[in-house]
């Protein structure tokens, strides 16, 4: 006998539900927005109109050799000035129907399989997070992007603007950046150029070293892939198993922390502190969540977020990159 409409199993028996959210399978690991959040990184300004960051770029010349009864140089001397990065905003809204809200808000009592409101929240959070994450790692496509770290640690740092500061003429606001290319074979002259890079962004090889590298995936791989053997069974051995692989969150270079990142653009590698790399945002303006508005025309409820900030360096040539890696 065919069923009248849903069928009896439907209509008499519920649905056996797992877990008390939906599972994700959208959502990437968003690395380097939260290496980001690490102490330090972020940098809050109490207002103002831009993000300002101050610098020395020249030695004062008066200093120098004199004879016994030489004038001394009086020259006046220009040896500070300023970067300035535009405020930018990320946001969003989650829009939420009455109807959706009355159905969902008696969950308690068995009629609805998720909290709605928070989930969708929540989703909505980690959608804020995503996109700026892919603004941070991006090379500022359109106006309104945060300047990205391909803004910031270019692959071509003698072109191009860094807060104001034209890089083709001013060298101190280089980053720093080495080629990563195959000679012969796979990832030959990666550990070259890391090594030279690292010690480039640094002082002496000590101070203002990297202390994060992100990178891609098959570039990771490729790091690991040129470790030599030695030192993987020294690792399986304190481990007193047969894995003969590192752990990800175990690679490391020069003590600088390595990770991958689904987002971050093929074949770089950038080394980066957070002395010299932050992430400024606006007081009050960090993935703000507001009231909900009710349209007057429409029964939903409107949940807005908004971050004001932008990726800035206040010394470029403590940060670097190693491109084109193959």
């Amino acid at each position: 006998m065919p069923d009248v409409n849903i069928g009896e199993l439907s209509a008499t028996v519920w649905e056996r539900k797992f877990g008390t959210k939906p599972t994700d399978q959208i959502f990437t690991s968003r690395a380097f927005f939260f290496s980001m959040g690490e102490d330090g990184f972020r940098e809050e300004a109490n207002g103002g109109r831009v993000f300002e960051h101050g610098f020395e770029y020249a030695e004062n010349s008066n200093f120098h050799a004199y004879t016994e009864y030489e004038e001394l140089d009086a020259s006046a001397m220009s040896v500070f000035d300023a970067y300035r990065y535009d405020q930018k905003i990320c946001a969003g809204t989650v829009v939420i129907s009455e109807l959706a809200r009355l159905r969902a808000e008696v969950a308690a009592a068995g009629a609805g399989k998720y909290p709605l409101l928070e989930i969708k929240l929540n989703n909505g959070k980690n959608s804020h997070i995503a996109d700026m994450n892919r603004q941070l790692l991006g090379s500022a496509a359109t106006g309104a992007d945060i300047n990205g770290i391909q803004v910031i640690i270019s692959t071509t740092p003698t072109t191009g603007t860094v807060g104001g500061v034209n890089r083709a003429t001013y060298s101190f606001a280089r980053n720093r950046q080495n080629s990563g290319a195959q000679s012969v074979t796979a990832y030959d002259n990666l550990r070259a150029a890391m090594t030279t890079t690292y010690n480039q962004c640094s002082l002496g090889g000590v101070e203002n070293v990297p202390r994060w590298i992100c990178t891609d995936r098959p570039s990771m791989q490729g790091y690991e892939q040129i470790l030599v053997a030695i030192e993987q069974i020294a690792e399986a051995k304190m481990k007193k198993d047969s894995d003969i692989a590192f752990m990800n969150d175990m690679l490391k270079f020069k003590g600088a922390q390595m990770f991958f990142d689904e987002d971050a653009p093929a074949g770089n590698m950038y080394f980066y502190n957070n002395v010299n790399l932050k992430v400024d945002y606006l007081k009050g303006g960090w993935m703000k969540m507001y009231p909900a508005q009710a349209p007057y025309n429409q029964l939903t409820n409107v949940h807005r977020v908004m971050t004001v900030a932008n990726l800035a360096t206040n010394a470029g040539r403590h940060l670097g990159v190693v491109s084109a890696i193959t």
